[in-house]
Parts: structure tokens; C-alpha cells; sequence
């Protein structure tokens, strides 16, 4: 048996018990992807991040779900490298990770709500829906009066595919009922994808839109608090179909979490350069505890 230490933040707040938990494991280079993958299944967390090349100035990361490793996760990303600021003895780090998307740039910015780490993903792109709409609103508890129609649906990336819906009421939100598992046989064209409902009423004044991110089916999750690889898509829909940008950078802020009881924001810059979508996001975290596993 081997014990393994589990860092827990909570992300994309400064409150614990709200944002998107998230658990971070320093040593992954001791670990086997099958171990990583059992770590994640004990947290229950809707991503853990293990840290590979932890004392090398480019370390590496990777994501595990409940049930399956990701290409890339938002607040595992935060979490991640909070935990490596903080960590003693204290190394060095440069402005750049390796993640299976390729290297991702990321800063670090001290503001007067904490410290704030910022989060280059990967470019954005976009892919019409084309299907039956249906089966896939049946599959989150809606229907077809409840779409935006102002809006296309749409499969968006920086990193993770994901469905786009634009919704016409923040109301509507609260009677959404996610059958997860349904989820791969009514998107037919991306059947990993995730489903995330969208809406330009929020709770916060602050926010612009605000979103729910209901899991692949094949995650192992049902819901994700609060997404920042979805919020960055979020940021270049909003810049590319509601709200165009013909050239330069737009920052916009977007919520999530409310439904639940886990309230948490995401700060989006899209910068447009030519017909390239560069997305960066940002938020805070609090460190919340550690959790002790046997493997």
C-alpha cells in the first residue's frame, strides 16, 4: 500500500465550500496512470490534477475525472498551480505547462481579492450541431421553447468539446435534470462531448452570461460547479455569434455554480488575430484541506 497526499482547493472563489473543488497530487511522476485514475475515482472531485516533472521549470499536468483522464481542466489548472506556488521548498517556475492540448502559457497576478491565476487554453473552435435537437434537450430536462433562438447551437473547444445551447431564461435553469449517460447516443457527431446550457440573464451584476456544465458521459460526474475550459468557449461564443468581434480583445465575465449552492466566477479575455480565437481565463482559489488515500 502506498499513501498519497490529495491537495483540495476550491476554485474560481475565495470562499470555501463554493467554486469548483479540485484536487491536486504534487508527485505524479511516482504514480501509474491507473493509480492516478484510481486517486480521482476515491476523491470523487469532478477532476484532480496530478503534477508530472514537479521539480523542472515546464512541469506537466494531467487530469483525471472519476472515470476517465482529460485533455484539459480549467480549475485543475488554478488548483495546480497554486499548489505549486505555495509548495516548499519553493522552485522556480516559468510561465508555461505541458498538457496533452500542447503548452499553455499561464500567469500569476496579485489582486486585492488574492491572488489571481491566469490560464492561456487552447485556440477555439467551433462546430455546427447537426442532428435532432430533441432527444439532446430531453437529455437535460428541456424542451424546444426554451432555446434562444436568437443563437445557434453549437459544438465548442479549447481543449474539451462541448455543446453550446443557448437558453432564453435564467429561470429556466433551475428545472434542469441532466440523464448523463444519455448523453453519447443523442450527440452523434462528438459523442464525448459535454452539454452546456447558456444564458445572458445572470444572478451577479457583474456577469455577462452564465452557464451550467452538466458532464460527459463518460467523466464519471454529473455536474461541473464551475468550468473554466466551458467558460472559455463561453467567452469566444459570445465574441464570435451574440455579440461579434471583428478584431482585438474583450474580457467578460461569466457565472456559474448558482443552482447548485456552489456560486463561483470566471473572468474570460478573447483576443481575436485574424481568424484565430485566443481564450485566456482567470480566477481565484482557496485551499480548502487535504485528503490522505491508500493505493
Amino acid at each position: 500500500m502506498k499513501k498519497v497526499k490529495v491537495l483540495h482547493y476550491d476554485v474560481f472563489t475565495m470562499t470555501p465550500g463554493k467554486g469548483n473543488p479540485a484536487g491536486v497530487v504534487l508527485d505524479g511522476d511516482a504514480l501509474s496512470a491507473a493509480q492516478m485514475q484510481s486517486i480521482a475515482a476515491q476523491t470523487g472531485f469532478t477532476e484532480t490534477t496530478f503534477v508530472c516533472q514537479l521539480n523542472h521549470p515546464v512541469p506537466r499536468l494531467r487530469y483525471f475525472s472519476p472515470e476517465a483522464e482529460m485533455n484539459l481542466c480549467g480549475h485543475g489548472t488554478i488548483a495546480a498551480w497554486t499548489a505549486l506556488q505555495e509548495r516548499e521548498p519553493y522552485v522556480e517556475l516559468g510561465q508555461v505547462i505541458k498538457t496533452k492540448v500542447g503548452p499553455l502559457t499561464i500567469e500569476t497576478v496579485r489582486t486585492m481579492k488574492g491572488t489571481q491565476v491566469r490560464m492561456r487554453q487552447g485556440k477555439a473552435r467551433f462546430l455546427p450541431f447537426d442532428g435532432d435537437l430533441a432527444p439532446v434537450l430531453e437529455s437535460i430536462g428541456l424542451q424546444h421553447q426554451h432555446l434562444d433562438e436568437r443563437f445557434p447551437v453549437m459544438y465548442g473547444s479549447t481543449g474539451n468539446w462541448t455543446l453550446i445551447i443557448p437558453i432564453k431564461r435564467l429561470e429556466n435553469f433551475l428545472g434542469m435534470q441532466p440523464h448523463n449517460k444519455r448523453f453519447a447516443s443523442v450527440l452523434t457527431q462528438i459523442p464525448e462531448a459535454s452539454i452546456h446550457p447558456v444564458c445572458l440573464e445572470t444572478y451577479m451584476p457583474e456577469a455577462d452570461m452564465h452557464g451550467r456544465h452538466f458532464s460527459a458521459t463518460q467523466s464519471g460526474t454529473q455536474e461541473d460547479p464551475v468550468t473554466g475550459t466551458a467558460s472559455g468557449v463561453m467567452g469566444a461564443y459570445h465574441a464570435m455569434y451574440i455579440d461579434p468581434l471583428p478584431y482585438g480583445k474583450r474580457i467578460l465575465y461569466v457565472e456559474q455554480g448558482q443552482e447548485i449552492g456552489y456560486d463561483g466566477l470566471v473572468e474570460v479575455t478573447v483576443n481575436r488575430r485574424n481568424q484565430d480565437w485566443e481564450v485566456m481565463i482567470a480566477g481565484t482559489c482557496v485551499k480548502t484541506g487535504s485528503l490522505i488515500l491508500n493505493i
